[in-house]
């Protein structure tokens, strides 16, 4: 790799410093390294915009925190471009190394061709609204139905593959990939799954019925998800919200674009997961 998009996030402590050093790291390489230091997103909702990135970018280098390499991945999905992130952040199952490790070794690695790259599954979600879309988003985590306004319980039926599966009482549901099962999903004591797989885990939040737990479908599975009651909202990413109406109806598959992570250690992922969890 020859050319690098850095995008920083300037809400993180060091960030614009720690951008700035492996900008210079880089060009003193003989490398490309066009540094983003961006604080607000756009009036699109995207902090980072397709056009801005030139088309021979073959690597995006993200300084944040989990966060900051998911907003990175849902701005720059049509492009496909190999992402990695250096953690600022807390926990950072996503990111791959934290600002107190050898930064320079990673971006060896990335100039030498020495890592691999693992795809992780998206979630398409779109919002109909008097049988038309009313608004359309990717996510890479998952896509979270919950309340807005006065705290109250959220009324919803559902469908997979037009079949009827189940109407719920809940606070919230969860409709998330194997990279988010680690996120919401795991909280709201869903199940772990490998990122690398391809499934959607559906799991309720507080669920008002004792036998209500989360079901795991196949890929090519589609939800349709029907709202029965006012003040709720669709979430993607924790990051995009759009109100919901009653009648409103929202439609889940997996996306036709994926995340390109790149991995440079050979830590597994339970060995990793076991380090992460092992520290909250």
């Amino acid at each position: 790799m020859k050319n690098f998009y850095v995008i920083v996030n300037l809400d993180k402590k060091f960030a614009r410093e720690t951008g700035r050093g492996i900008k210079e790291y880089l060009e003193d390489k003989g490398a490309v390294c066009i540094l983003k230091e961006e604080k607000r997103p756009k009036e699109s909702g995207r902090y980072t915009d397709v056009s801005e990135v030139p088309l021979e970018m073959e690597c995006v280098i993200t300084l944040g925190g989990d966060g900051t390499l998911i907003q990175a991945a849902r701005d720059l999905a049509a492009l496909q471009i190999p992402l990695i992130g250096i953690n600022l952040g807390h926990l950072g199952y996503l990111t791959q190394i934290s600002r107190e490790e050898d930064i320079n070794s990673m971006l060896d690695c990335l100039l030498t061709d020495s890592y691999h790259i693992e795809e992780r599954m998206m979630l398409d979600g779109t919002i109909i609204r008097d049988e038309k879309i009313f608004f359309q988003d990717i996510s890479l985590n998952e896509i979270l139905l919950t309340r807005t306004g006065t705290p109250r319980v959220l009324h919803f039926r559902i469908f997979v593959n037009q079949e009827f599966l189940n109407e719920y009482t809940a606070d919230g549901m969860i409709i998330a990939t194997p990279t988010g099962s680690t996120a919401y999903n795991l909280s709201a004591g869903g199940p772990i799954a490998v990122p690398h797989a391809h499934m959607i885990v559906m799991t309720p939040v507080c669920s008002h019925a004792l036998n209500a737990r989360s079901i795991v479908l196949p890929e090519e599975d589609r939800l349709s998800i029907e709202i029965l009651g006012n003040e709720q909202c669709v979430t993607y990413d924790g990051d995009m919200m759009k109100q919901l109406r009653c009648g409103d109806r929202i439609e889940i598959r997996k996306s036709q674009c994926f995340t390109r992570l790149i991995k440079l250690n050979s830590i597994s992922f339970l060995e990793n997961l076991r380090n992460k969890m092992s520290g909250i």
